[in-house]
């Protein structure tokens, strides 16, 4: 079912205070899948199209409405000073709009699995049947400590009891409230001043409303979700992983649907909005996350983590932790690779074991293979960097930058010291510490010329190991060196011998 109007607003309720997650941070703001509860919530109802989004906000209130300022800027949060109930709450979110004409849709901040499609149905079921109420509910195994949705004989709803207030015969209904409706936008503002907090809570509660609805003679009807752990809440921590589990193998399933393959859906971990072409391969303990992007036919993991990250066709990443990186088409990177914020790595281009980089710019087919460190650097095409190279930008004030150009060879264990030129086909001897530019075609050597201090370890060391070892060597080296002089006294005599004999 298509709804063909869109709502007058939706209400999404995120005042309460969460106590059993026993957390320093609002219960809207802890996350599963990439998102906050909130944002969950209101990608939900976004998805309605309503014209208005309002988010009623309580606890922690300056907390949430930052993060839907950066989250959804046109989402409007709404006070709740005191927490006196759903009713009150939804109250309180229609005295700060315009009045309004049309449908009111009212979700729960706490609800991450909820489905735009499911929210769909509710409001095209709403609009259709032309019901002044209309519930969402789930059919489940087992009701406990849920409202039971009373039906009348038409099918319409004819009433909601508590479990607490139920009777055994009510108490076997496995139709249970999920606290989400949509409500024709007059008839409940003029419910809501109707009701009244007289019960053991002392609170406005919404369901009454259906009551009062239904009391003036107005048809109350309600949706099923088709899957029931849509409507499932979270109120700690427990709940918290458990649908976030759910809600990874609904990303998962979806995607493997998609052409991409899953090695080990139990330990691979993608979030809500994270971005898979067909023909991705994901390998166990591999975790991507926020707006990470991978190309078709690449390969991820085992054992990496990448947070906005985007990663080109056919590239290979391997044990690696990236964060704000780009991997070109048909990169190899790993394993135990380290990729910060501004790395970009060239089509065909390597970032090797233990490599670290940071806003590092490394042009297509160049190598970083092995224990470097490249921050703040360019590195052009066709350049190799040398194992144990290290790009020292850091004079304890600033941060400057090396540029190492095209077809290029730096080689092991060397320290460029930024800021500094290396040009287009340059070399850079092993070992050296380079502290002035280098032009095209020349060969930097900047270290120490090598001296061999004879007998310095039979003087230092004497007695140790060292010094044994080396006496033994150097008694090699003798006795190797006088042979031939030893083969030639010893030929000498027999040839004076046989001079002699002749004589």
């Amino acid at each position: 079912m298509i709804a063909t109007v869109k709502p007058a607003a939706v209400i999404v309720l995120a005042a309460g205070e969460g106590k059993r997650m026993k957390s320093r941070t609002p219960k809207m703001l802890h996350e599963l899948g990439g998102r906050s509860l909130v944002g969950h919530a209101t990608a939900a109802g976004r998805a309605l199209e309503p014209g208005h989004l309002v988010v009623v906000v309580g606890h922690g209130r300056d907390q949430v409405t930052a993060h839907l300022a950066a989250l959804d800027p046109t989402a409007r949060p709404v006070v709740q000073a005191e927490q006196l109930g759903t009713g009150h709450a939804v109250r309180t979110a229609l005295e700060a709009l315009p009045p309004l004409a049309g449908t009111v849709v009212v979700t729960n901040g706490d609800v991450p699995l909820l489905t735009p499609d499911t929210l769909r149905a509710l409001l095209a079921t709403h609009q259709e049947r032309g019901a002044a109420a209309t519930v969402l509910t789930a059919v489940v195994p087992d009701p406990t400590g849920y409202g039971r949705i009373l039906r009348a004989p038409d099918g319409s709803v004819e009433g909601i009891v508590e479990h607490r207030d139920a009777t055994d015969e009510q108490r076997a209904v496995a139709e249970i409230n999920s606290g989400m409706f949509a409500f024709d936008a007059v008839l409940l503002a003029d419910a809501l001043g109707k009701l009244s907090s007289d019960n053991s809570q002392g609170e406005e509660y919404l369901t009454d409303v259906l009551g009062i609805l239904r009391a003036e003679g107005h048809r109350v009807d309600a949706v099923v979700a088709e899957d029931d752990s849509e409507i499932l809440g979270v109120n700690d921590r427990v709940q918290l992983a458990e649908l976030g589990r759910l809600l990874n193998e609904r990303i998962l399933t979806a995607w493997m649907r998609s052409g991409v393959t899953v090695i080990d859906p139990a330990t691979t971990w993608v979030d809500a909005s994270v971005t898979l072409e067909p023909d991705v391969t994901l390998y166990p303990q591999t975790q991507l996350r926020g707006a990470t992007t991978v190309a078709a036919g690449a390969h991820v993991g085992p054992d990496t983590t990448l947070t906005d990250t985007t990663v080109g066709p056919d590239a290979r990443v391997v044990r690696t932790h990236g964060e704000g990186a780009v991997i070109g088409a048909g990169a190899n990177v790993g394993p135990f690779a380290y990729l910060r914020p501004g790395t970009n790595l060239g089509e065909a281009g390597k970032i090797g074991t233990f490599v670290e980089t940071k806003n590092a710019e490394i042009g297509p087919g160049a190598k970083v293979p092995h224990l470097s460190y490249v921050g703040d650097a360019t590195i052009g095409a066709a350049t190799n960097i040398g194992a144990g190279t290290i790009f020292a930008n850091y004079d304890g004030v600033h941060k400057n930058r090396t540029e190492v150009g095209s077809h290029s060879f730096v080689g092991s264990d060397s320290v460029l010291v930024a800021p500094r030129k290396i040009a287009d086909g340059a070399y850079i001897a092993a070992g050296s510490t380079v502290v002035k530019d280098v032009g095209p075609g020349e060969l930097a050597v900047a270290r120490g010329q090598q001296r061999n201090v004879a007998g310095w370890v039979a003087r230092k060391r004497a007695g140790t190991p060292t010094a044994e070892a080396a006496a033994r060597a150097a008694g090699q080296q003798t006795d190797t060196a006088d042979a031939p002089a030893r083969q030639e006294r010893q030929t000498g005599d027999v040839d004076g011998a046989s001079d002699r004999s002749e004589q």
